[in-house]
């Protein structure tokens, strides 16, 4: 995922120079320019920007005031200060107001894109994913009240946007020129993503209000509504084949193996499914349990995506569409669904499932 570079000069030859020397780390990062600080501002408002390179003289605004509105609009993105006339106080100052980085002109280029490489690795300390669905990974950060800054790129579109999370909740979210819900909103329409991870939030304060969940939802809504698709997705459209099914079918899709102990005792060596069948067969709510094999793939992305941020091992996998029906999976060689309906102690079920 490459991210872009703004430089911020009012020295034209110094811009294009700079330029045409970071041509060769095209690969890692693109470049933009602003010719003062007003014009940086526009400029932010307009593109997903990663990291700042600022002089520090400049008309309109200098590269303090836009270090400034940097600390206060852009907390997360990292600013380096470039000046010519260098004292021990400016160092200082640029320092305490947040720089994260100070070079003295004249400089050799290959000093300022080595600092520039450095910083931008932070930005993705926590991995980068390329096939995680954005809205899975999410709802594990909230789970394991995760503290991140997640950047995501959208493979289709080509947008840029930015989620804050503070012990998993959502603290805020940017687009170029749209924040807070909205921005959310679209982000969680977004299908074929990349996700670069940093392990630590800028934000403080909480700017988005609502729960989480029901952002998800609605912009889930938002997106079939605007696609004229009437199902959640293909995930969800599977979701809602399986809960049909009616409990008295299900011992058929188990090859007949006694779920609730209410037929002929188990073998000795009893199967993973009898064994949960045994285990709920005092919950109320249960509406079927069944070997399905239809959830592995996106099981297995979860599997991967808790080594990834350290969650452990997975034992068990709530699925819901926010509707009257959910399904528990227990995944394992033969992965085992679990249907229950709203009279079910979900949360009873999961810790009972945790056992096994």
């Amino acid at each position: 995922m490459i991210r872009t570079i703004l430089i911020v000069d009012d020295d034209k030859i110094w811009l294009r120079l700079v330029q045409k020397k970071f041509d060769k780390y095209k690969e890692a990062f693109s470049v933009i320019v602003a010719k003062d600080g007003l014009d940086a501002v526009e400029k932010l408002k307009q593109h997903a920007v990663s990291l700042v390179v600022t002089d520090m003289q400049m008309p309109r605004m200098d590269g303090l005031s836009l270090l400034a509105h940097m600390s206060a609009h852009y907390p997360d993105v990292h600013v380096i200060v470039v000046t010519a006339y260098s004292t021990p106080k400016l160092k200082k100052a640029v320092l305490e107001r947040g720089g994260a980085g100070y070079i003295e002109k004249p400089f050799v280029v290959e000093e300022l894109a080595k600092k520039i490489t450095q910083i931008l690795k932070k930005e993705s300390e926590g991995g980068v994913l390329q096939t995680v669905p954005l809205e899975m990974f999410i709802q594990l950060i909230e789970m394991e009240q995760k503290t991140s800054t997640i950047r995501v790129f959208n493979k289709v579109s080509g947008k840029k946007g930015v989620l804050f999370f503070r012990e998993g909740e959502l603290m805020d979210a940017r687009l170029p020129g749209v924040d807070g819900k909205q921005a959310a909103y679209e982000i969680f329409s977004w299908d074929e993503v990349a996700m670069a991870i940093q392990d630590e939030c800028a934000i403080e304060q909480k700017k988005i209000d609502e729960d989480l969940q029901a952002i998800l939802l609605d912009a889930m809504r938002l997106k079939d509504e605007s696609s004229g698709s009437e199902g959640f997705d293909e995930e969800a459209d599977l979701l809602e084949t399986e809960e049909l099914v009616k409990p008295e079918d299900a011992a058929e899709e188990v090859e007949d193996l006694d779920l609730f102990g209410d037929a002929s005792p188990p073998p000795k060596t009893r199967s993973a499914d009898a064994d949960i069948g045994q285990l709920l067969k005092d919950e109320t709510g249960i509406l079927d349990v069944r070997r399905d094999e239809t959830h592995r793939p996106m099981m297995e992305v979860a599997v991967e995506v808790g080594k990834l941020i350290d969650a452990g091992t997975l034992k068990v996998c709530f699925l819901s569409k926010g509707e009257q029906k959910d399904t528990i999976i227990v995944p394992g060689r033969k992965m085992t669904a679990i249907s229950v309906d709203l009279s079910a102690s979900r949360d009873r079920i999961i810790d009972l499932l945790r056992q096994i």
